[in-house]
């Protein structure tokens, strides 16, 4: 949902309730949501009886909070969770992203809460730069129909996630979050419009967001989050399940050099050889830069 938490027939932005949820569950778009709910709703009404619960059953099934809410209707969140993304995308003409993904902990220089984060805060300055040079550029290959090409993406959360949105901002663009729940993670960064800020609770659904419509991808340093993302899109390349061009960079040699021993994973024949052309290792922003527009322009 964007800006929000699904909340059945409401949408909780920033703690208020609007009525873009119940817009979206009743529009024709959602078609496909109210179905799913429907099919499952008789049972779940049964079982409430059986359970001695007391229930107040409703004519559309998605206008039933707590229905929408159990367990029997998790089929319906799910749809309705990538359905209304991809209905927002599609209004807003968003077409080609470049995906940042980083750590939640490396903040600004003298903002972090170890010396560990603060050695590594220099990514969170050098993520912005980027976001902000390719941002700059999107909109100088924009037109009317479409005036920034390609938008900058990030999970949407603090950090280097910030840092990829407040650069798209400082350009003057469009910036996505794709917000996830999660307890250290609860509240979306300031830089992002409340028309571009999805909030997922399932992690597949959000993922698919993030591939699908990814020209580009660049990782920065980061955890168990960043590693698991960066692997499934390289995985899905290796693969062609993505089968369109999308270049990978990995960005600070130092970091991924250490943190992924890519060569032993050729010598132990688990990957081969040409895998390691599936992405380049960079280490400052303008060999980024130079490495990132030219792939874009074919999309132009």
């Amino acid at each position: 949902m964007v800006g929000s938490a699904f909340k059945g027939n409401l949408m909780i932005y920033q703690g208020k309730e609007t009525s873009l949820g119940r817009e979206f569950l009743l529009s024709p778009q959602a078609e496909a949501v109210r179905k799913v709910a429907e099919s499952l709703y008789p049972q779940y009404l049964s079982d409430c009886v059986s359970e001695g619960k007391e229930i107040s059953p409703v004519a559309v099934p998605v206008l039933d909070d707590e229905f929408m809410m159990s367990r029997a209707a998790r089929w319906a969140r799910i749809l309705a969770e990538s359905t209304f993304a991809e209905y927002v995308m599609e209004k807003k003409k968003v077409e080609h992203t470049i995906v940042f993904f980083g750590s939640a902990r490396i903040h600004p220089p003298g903002e972090n809460s170890s010396p560990q984060a603060e050695a590594l805060s220099h990514y969170y300055e050098e993520c912005r730069e980027l976001s902000y040079k390719i941002t700059k550029w999107s909109l100088s290959k924009g037109n009317e129909e479409h005036p920034q090409p390609f938008v900058v993406t990030t999970g949407g959360g603090p950090a280097i996630m910030e840092a990829g949105n407040r650069g798209a901002h400082d350009a003057g663009g469009k910036t996505i979050g794709l917000n996830i729940a999660l307890p250290m993670e609860e509240k979306p960064n300031p830089y992002i419009p409340q028309d571009y800020n999805f909030y997922f609770h399932y992690f597949f659904t959000r993922k698919f967001h993030f591939s699908y419509r990814a020209k580009f991808l660049v990782a920065f340093p980061g955890g168990f989050g960043t590693l698991d993302e960066l692997f499934e899109i390289l995985t899905l390349i290796q693969t062609r399940k993505i089968n369109r061009p999308c270049g990978i960079l990995l960005y600070g040699k130092d970091f991924w050099e250490k943190c992924v021993n890519f060569d032993h994973l050729v010598e132990s024949g688990v990957i081969s050889a040409k895998d390691l052309d599936l992405f380049k290792i960079v280490d400052d922003v303008d060999t980024a830069f130079k490495l990132i527009t030219p792939k874009l322009e074919t999309y132009l």
